[in-house]
């Protein structure tokens, strides 16, 4: 199944559940997913990595810096050139580059070999993260494409809490270099069933002419558009607010009111399965509900959440059971939040879908790098710096949310 008309039959309804779609979907959602198993899963190793490299925490601590730096890099660069050269050929590559580096992060005899390879390892996954929404975009239309994106943010929204328990269970029994030796695995694995399983989207007649040059000429083409660049924006403001709580909840729950790891990895369970319950529930609601109307909703959702536990902690303090509730509220109004804005884009960037993704990851992972050391710049006493950083990124957030519906009606 090489040609478009190929790869995008539809069934009759777009809610349809067929062995075919089921087979698509997990593949994508593999891919988008393998990037934040290997961001958290091999994070309760950090201390033993660093021993057995003879590093210090900032040494170690740097793996996840080079990783999230090839994540911003790759997805900038393999978007466009998918746009370019086709979707399979640059997931392929990916994922079996990704199973490569992170080979090559198991038996990393130094802390300067292993940071070099997070570095790759990180634009290799990007491939799956990027091109995966690309594929959606190609392969459904605009009554298909919140359905399915809520099923993948759905699924994702468990990888980040999959991931360190995961990691945590393998590291009872073996070292931190078999975590990585699990990625490689999971690349290879991936690269099998993007192969076998994931048709080329994008075919020749449909392709930028002019290679890599003519993709990345295209993302400013598409930033230029403001019907385009709004959600965009919202994207990456909402996902600064999400590297602010992560940033931030472990120390709001176990520095500031005492709760045990277990505990707090429960709390950040609940509100994980909040997100996936706003996924899911986005999905139906697309049905009768205009993406943008759902964005505005779930945008201000969102930041009544942080902004409230901003007010409570300014007033009387606020306890756990209200930060955990507020919390909750903003991470639930997400699962709604980023299918939306995801759909909206990419529908509205069907001219070159890779280069739409590349912005809307790109725009994502480079704000919530900045928004990040904020919560902890601004003091560590109460739960205050967070909420105050969540807030004002949800405000921006809000604000794109508002352009990108002007937009929409225009």
């Amino acid at each position: 199944m090489t040609t478009r008309s190929a790869a995008s039959s539809k069934v009759s309804s777009p809610y349809a559940v067929t062995p075919k779609r089921v087979r698509l979907l997990l593949v994508l959602a593999g891919l988008s997913g393998v990037s934040p198993l290997a961001t958290d899963m091999y994070v309760p190793a950090l201390p033993d990595l660093a021993r057995s490299l003879a590093t210090d925490a900032s040494g170690a601590g740097l793996s996840l810096t080079s990783f999230l730096a090839g994540i911003i890099a790759g997805q900038l660069v393999l978007g466009p050139l998918s746009d370019a050269v086709g979707r399979r050929p640059v997931l392929i590559g990916g994922s079996a580059l990704f199973a490569v580096f992170s080979a090559v992060c198991a038996v990393a005899p130094t802390v300067a070999v292993l940071n070099s390879a997070r570095v790759g390892q990180g634009v290799a996954g990007a491939a799956g993260i990027v091109v995966s929404r690309a594929v959606v975009t190609d392969l459904f239309d605009d009554r298909e494409l919140p359905s399915v994106f809520s099923r993948l943010g759905a699924i994702g929204a468990m990888a980040p809490v999959l991931a360190p328990l995961a990691g945590g269970a393998l590291l009872l029994a073996v070292s931190w270099r078999y975590v990585f030796a699990v990625l490689a695995l999971m690349g290879t694995v991936l690269a099998v069933g993007v192969w076998r399983w994931i048709p080329e989207s994008h075919p020749p007649h449909a392709r930028l002419t002019g290679g890599l040059a003519a993709g990345l000429r295209a993302i400013g083409q598409v930033a230029a558009q403001p019907a385009v660049l709004t959600p965009v924006l919202a994207l990456a403001f909402g996902g600064a607010a999400v590297f602010a709580y992560i940033a931030g909840t472990t120390f709001v729950f176990q520095g500031i009111y005492h709760l045990s790891p277990a505990l707090s990895s429960l709390v950040y369970g609940v509100n994980a399965v909040g997100n996936m319950t706003g996924s899911l529930a986005y999905g139906r609601l697309a049905r009768h509900r205009p993406p943008e109307t759902l964005l505005m909703i779930s945008a201000i959702l969102a930041l009544s959440g942080a902004a409230a536990l901003l007010l409570i902690q300014a007033t009387t303090g606020s306890t756990m059971p209200l930060t955990w509730l507020c919390l909750l509220i903003t991470i639930s109004a997400f699962g709604l939040f980023f299918p939306a804005v995801i759909t909206i884009a990419q529908s509205r960037g069907r001219a070159a879908p890779g280069a739409t993704s590349a912005l809307l990851g790109g725009g994502q992972f480079l704000l919530g790098a900045a928004a990040s050391p904020l919560v902890g710049l601004f003091g560590t006493r109460s739960p205050a710096p967070m909420a105050a950083v969540m807030a004002t990124c949800l405000t921006l957030g809000t604000l794109a949310a508002m352009a990108a519906k002007r937009t929409h009606s225009c």
